[in-house]
């Protein structure tokens, strides 16, 4: 169930998964499209394959995957027919499914993903993506759980329930579908009027996990991830290019900067832990001083490599000068970027965004101390694909079926709203 107001006044923190799937397994067994090197050598073992030629098939089908982003084993014309033919028995190159896709008046791009069904029990897990393209830069921000473990009380995915963790080979995937739609492979092209970077780069260039789900609480298929993102022979995403975002999961964090070694954003949004208590709940179990000091401890942190704080903008809230002066004091000795995030608002949110004047003012506050402290342009709000607005379609259907109720709306009113949003 969705997380309720009187269950997160009660102190409720954390969810339990409703369903539970083993790190690094493939869920739908067939498709091949994500997995780690290890788990093509295993498939290859499967259908018979020699120990003496599995290091060279792993690395054609590596390059055949992501490299060139075949859909097919015939493309693979250095592997011979018979190879062929026993990799199409057994094995598929299948994305998960796009159900729907929705491009934004700026640009940005939302998909609704169905992953396959993981057993009797899962119809096919639904997860959100967004690229966020950019004249230089194209940023896809990916998912790491069905729903999210935490409740953060400003955030809509928040109140969504916690499925499962993603699979390693299903957070993969999120970048192939992405490189698929935008035409991101050797002499693919992007689809007509598709904003895409001009710079002769990548169209994705960044990843960031920030879309739904606690990247730390589903470190191991994370971190598993990050590796096929960025091999070199493969998709090459650079770990620079890299950000994992986390509430505070202290106890993982020194883990990922060791194993993925990528840039490291905080959600952090309060300078007082009685305030972040209620809007980030998981700081009753890691108080600020503990997250600042896991911060501090980072591998790998310096000027140039600095970690990002996020502080999402809640008006009459969060955003006084004490707090802006209290957050760079906080913030004293740590290489640090502060990202000023303009609260998205979504349907049944009890708050406001900060008023322009105010972002501003706390800005400069930020500013004068010495800290980088850029404005996030909100991107895609028109189709809840901003910071805090991500939420599977089938939540939504149901929080709208509820309010139709509410309202006296028959059912297929439901659908009516759907289509002409």
């Amino acid at each position: 169930m969705a997380v309720s107001d009187a269950a997160r006044a009660a102190g409720f923190i954390e969810k339990t998964a409703e369903l539970s799937v083993a790190a690094g397994a493939a869920p739908g067994g067939a498709s091949l499209v994500g997995l780690t090197r290890d788990q093509l050598k295993d498939s290859l073992s499967a259908i018979g394959v020699p120990e003496r030629e599995l290091k060279m098939r792993v690395a054609q089908l590596w390059h055949w995957i992501y490299f060139r982003g075949a859909k097919d084993f015939a493309e693979m014309t250095n592997m011979g027919k018979e190879l062929r033919a026993k990799l199409a028995a057994a094995y598929t190159l299948a994305r998960p499914q796009v159900v729907s896709e929705q491009v934004s008046k700026d640009g940005t791009r939302k998909w609704l993903i169905r992953m396959a069904s993981t057993g009797p029990l899962d119809k096919g897990a639904e997860i959100e993506c967004v690229y966020i393209p950019e004249t230089d830069r194209g940023t896809l921000c990916v998912s790491s759980q069905v729903g999210c473990t935490l409740t953060c009380s400003f955030c809509h995915t928040g109140t969504q329930r916690l499925v499962r963790n993603l699979t390693s080979a299903e957070i993969v995937a999120q970048l192939i579908v992405a490189r698929d739609a935008i035409g991101d492979w050797p002499d693919a092209v992007p689809p007509e009027g598709a904003f895409v970077p001009n710079d002769g780069g990548r169209f994705v260039s960044n990843i960031v996990f920030m879309g739904m789900g606690e990247p730390l609480y589903n470190t191991d298929n994370v971190v598993a991830a990050i590796d096929v993102m960025s091999d070199g022979e493969g998709l090459s995403l650079s770990r620079r290019r890299i950000t994992v975002s986390t509430s505070g999961v202290v106890p993982q964090m020194e883990r990922l900067g060791t194993e993925a070694n990528t840039m490291l954003a905080i959600s952090l949004h309060a300078v007082r832990d009685e305030l972040r208590d209620e809007l980030v709940p998981i700081n009753r179990k890691y108080d600020i001083q503990q997250l600042l000091d896991a911060c501090r401890a980072y591998p790998g942190l310096s000027n140039a490599r600095r970690i990002t704080f996020e502080y999402v903008m809640l008006k009459g809230v969060n955003d006084s000068d004490a707090d802006a002066r209290k957050l760079v004091q906080l913030l004293k000795g740590i290489p640090a970027k502060i990202n000023l995030i303009p609260f998205n608002p979504w349907p049944g949110s009890k708050y406001e965004c900060s008023d322009w004047e105010r972002i501003e003012r706390f800005s400069e506050i930020v500013y004068r101390a010495g800290y980088a402290s850029p404005v996030r342009t909100p991107r895609g709000r028109d189709i809840l694909a901003a910071c805090g607005q991500l939420k599977s379609e089938t939540e939504k259907l149901r929080a709208r079926a509820r309010m139709m109720a509410e309202q006296g709306i028959g059912a297929e009113g439901v659908y009516a709203v759907r289509d002409g949003e």
